[in-house]
């Protein structure tokens, strides 16, 4: 997965944009105004930081090398999976719809509930 690949499929997720608000070299995606996904440009190789539950977290660190806890962010909750091809492309994206899953679960349940297209007409 490139660089194109990992940006057009943040993409592709219903309601997320990109921004750059910290600096033009930091792709940060976002769903309901929230971070799920950071994604260097200037790295020398290919990463992209994700939110988890906790013990997710942790037990990805623990089985792929790839991943390693998140340079300046909270550790308990934010990963950084490094594009080596350790994980498949299938297994990223799975991460990265758990790091949706992760920020929607956290915005009320009204949002909650209007995001999965379950709110009662």
């Amino acid at each position: 997965m490139n660089v194109e690949d990992l940006y057009n499929y943040c993409l592709s997720i219903p309601g997320a944009e990109a921004t750059t608000p910290f600096d033009d070299v930091t792709l940060v995606m976002k769903v309901c105004g929230k971070m799920f996904a950071l994604i260097p440009l200037d790295a020398d190789l290919l990463s992209i930081t994700i939110k988890c539950d906790p013990e997710t977290a942790v037990s990805l660190r623990e089985q792929y090398s790839c991943v390693s806890a998140a340079w300046h962010m909270n550790k308990t909750h934010w990963n950084t999976i490094h594009i080596t091809g350790e994980m498949g492309v299938d297994e990223l994206k799975k991460w990265i719809r758990h790091s949706v899953d992760e920020v929607i679960k956290k915005l009320p349940k009204i949002k909650q509930r209007e995001y999965y297209g379950t709110v009662e007409q």
